[in-house]
């Protein structure tokens, strides 16, 4: 007994410092798993998450490209679309958390999500609302600032955990809803998806609309 408690007494310390040791660690790859501006997911989290939704039946995957961010950046800086990308990762979030899904920022202006809608119909009404939620005015340093959304949306109608392929169907759906002035566009699911580069449409350029902060 008298040679353990000072055993005791003197591994105390380094029992405490790899306990905070191990919390570091902890809280570290929990920030690697999170955008440091919106705090949604990053792209690598997404595709883990979104798999292990997919795996359990057919679900509705959305990309969403912000429609005006570049000029909103340009005309009111940095700060401004800050505070917009954060807004609209909040948005999402909330989004999200109603529908029981997955969302993440995948860079810039650009964001995705995985959520189990059930039905064409109610796709498209989770759709109406997500894009009337998503275009409402950005209060910034007591303005409004106005902003739009182009969201694309397509069904993981593939073997379950196969994400890139209604990734790429919503990527081009929301591509085509950017053509067409914004709003949303849903995949035609009996087509087949246009040959890409990097997993993006030929000849599109790999981000939308702004810079990739």
């Amino acid at each position: 007994m008298s040679t353990l408690l000072p055993a005791l007494a003197a591994a105390a310390p380094t029992a405490a410092a790899w306990s905070l040791h191990t919390m570091w660690m902890r809280r570290k790859l929990a920030a690697a798993r999170r955008d440091p501006l919106t705090g949604l997911a990053t792209r690598e989290t997404f595709e883990t998450d979104a798999r292990r939704l997919l795996a359990y039946g057919p679900r509705a995957v959305l990309v969403v490209d912000l429609d005006g961010f570049k000029v909103l950046n340009d005309s009111h800086g940095h700060a401004a679309g800050d505070t917009a990308l954060s807004a609209i990762g909040r948005r999402l979030a909330d989004w999200s958390a109603d529908n029981a899904g997955q969302v993440a920022r995948l860079g810039g202006d650009e964001f995705a999500a995985v959520a189990p809608v059930y039905s064409p119909a109610d796709l498209a009404w989770e759709l109406e609302q997500l894009h009337q939620r998503l275009c409402e005015p950005v209060a910034y340093e007591g303005r409004p600032l106005a902003l739009g959304a182009s969201i694309g949306a397509a069904w993981s109608a593939r073997p379950p955990g196969d994400l890139p392929w209604p990734l790429r169907r919503a990527d081009e759906a929301m591509y085509a809803a950017k053509q067409n002035g914004g709003g949303y566009h849903i995949a035609d699911d009996t087509t087949e998806p246009h040959p890409t580069v990097n997993g993006r449409r030929a000849g599109r350029p790999g981000a939308h609309g702004g810079d990739d902060r």
